[in-house]
């Protein structure tokens, strides 16, 4: 939200995507709202099941729409980037320039989230399955309880999403978390394809200290991308003491976002 009012300041138009059950739409848990954590465990998800192509659908349309009125640069952060890849393959000629901030950018080494996360690159990261309440096999969801009260719980989730940011921010964040993702989104496959994905110029935001995606698995996704596509590289803006929301101002990131719809390739 933050980039996206600096960006409307600026004069640009900016849609902010909602995949299903996601954002506007978002389920949330009738045992979440009770912080009943043993019915938490167990209370079925309308998340169960959504998966990639749904993602791809969803963000597709809105760039199909957004495109009648002019170039358009579509960003995705962290999970988000999955589904740039996804919809980079399906509809390349519509993408002036696509931005993966701090997110996910499989190759074919690493062809989904899950395989990325698992990669020796980001073994520092922080691992939220120590949090997870139920069995995502079974729910179908990845479950966290964002509106947790214990101490040691709230600091690991403040490592993971914003380590250099106040603790009113990080409450603030958390009020807005939504506690399920599929499974299935983080298990599909999202390689882009050097005939259409690869041909769109594409612009990284490389995040220096986040401990969700860590800055090292960053540097092998960029590196595995180039290398699939030698004469389209990513162009890369390092910000050194970013956590894995950004800098706590989004002045900088503004300020890169601003540049690439006037970018060519």
């Amino acid at each position: 939200m933050p980039i996206a009012r600096e960006l409307v300041l600026r004069g640009h138009r900016v849609v902010m995507v909602d995949q299903p059950q996601h954002g506007a739409e978002a389920f949330v848990a009738e045992s979440y709202q009770r912080q009943d954590l043993k019915a938490m465990a167990v209370e079925p998800s309308p998340l169960k099941g959504l998966g990639l192509d749904d993602y791809e659908a969803r963000v597709t349309g809105i760039v199909r729409q957004a495109a009648r009125n002019g170039p358009v640069v579509l960003v995705g952060h962290s999970l988000g980037g999955v589904s740039v890849s996804r919809v980079g393959d399906a509809v390349p000629h519509l993408l002036h320039h696509i931005c993966y901030m701090a997110a996910f950018c499989p190759s074919r080494v690493l062809p989904t989230a899950d395989a990325c996360t698992a990669a020796p690159e980001n073994a520092d990261a922080v691992s939220p399955v120590e949090l997870t309440v139920g069995d995502p096999d079974r729910l179908g969801v990845l479950r966290l309880n964002f509106r947790t009260g214990v101490s040691g719980e709230l600091a690991l989730l403040k490592e993971m999403i914003c380590a250099d940011h106040p603790d009113a921010d990080f409450r603030r964040m958390l009020a807005g978390m939504q506690t399920d993702e599929p499974v299935a989104a983080y298990a599909g496959r999202a390689v882009g394809r050097a005939g259409t994905w690869g041909r769109i110029p594409r612009t990284y935001l490389r995040f220096g200290k986040d401990r969700t995606i860590a800055t090292a698995l960053q540097d092998r996704m960029i590196a595995e991308a180039d290398a699939s596509t030698p004469g389209n590289r990513f162009r890369v803006h390092d910000f050194p003491g970013a956590s894995h929301v950004g800098p706590l101002d989004p002045t900088p990131v503004a300020d890169v976002l601003d540049t690439l719809a006037g970018q060519r390739g």
